[in-house]
């Protein structure tokens, strides 16, 4: 079921946490946050909108970094209903993908609820202060890729938060997957 998260809460400073990750390590917040802002995305590996643009992540993530923006992944939905979602799985899927960023499981669901994450992929864009600029979509892409040459709008935001300290004013809700939340 698609859902859309809602419109940024500019300035919202989000709940730290600290992850395992599919590279064997654990981090926090503070350790992933970059100089010139932090990108942090919720995604999985079954979601036909994250697998559509899957490489456009990577190559965003990539440029980002270069530009001072700390970036990962967090994958929280409920593996024993998405068994394609499980931690093994989300290596295999960094490794495929060429991830340079770590891609972090919130197996017990505690970082998606507290970041009120809606659905795969939601986006969300800090400045250095991890203040919230950006809780926008990545492109036009749906459940298939918006066309190549599509604006890069969160590359853009980004890369404006990165210079500016300031996410852009206009911002097109993500789309995707509802998270797979664990029964009650």
């Amino acid at each position: 079921m698609a859902a859309t998260p809602p419109v940024c809460d500019f300035g919202w400073h989000a709940p730290a946490f600290r992850l395992p990750a599919t590279d064997g390590r654990t981090y926090a917040l503070s350790e992933i946050a970059g100089p010139k802002g932090t990108l942090v995305m919720f995604i999985c590996n079954h979601c036909p909108y994250v697998r559509a643009v899957r490489d456009r992540i990577a190559r965003d993530a990539a440029e980002l970094q270069g530009l001072g923006i700390g970036t990962a992944a967090i994958c929280a939905n409920d593996a024993t209903t998405h068994p394609a979602d499980s931690f093994e799985k989300m290596g295999d899927f960094a490794r495929e993908a060429g991830f340079s960023f770590p891609y972090l499981h919130d197996e017990d669901q505690t970082v998606a609820r507290a970041w009120g994450a809606v659905c795969t992929p939601d986006f969300f864009g800090f400045d250095a202060g991890l203040g919230l600029q950006y809780r926008g979509r990545l492109d036009a892409s749906g459940p298939r890729p918006a066309p190549p040459d599509s604006k890069r709008q969160l590359f853009e935001a980004m890369k404006r938060i990165a210079e500016t300290g300031q996410g852009p004013r206009d911002q097109v809700p993500s789309m995707g997957c509802s998270i797979k939340w664990k029964a009650a």
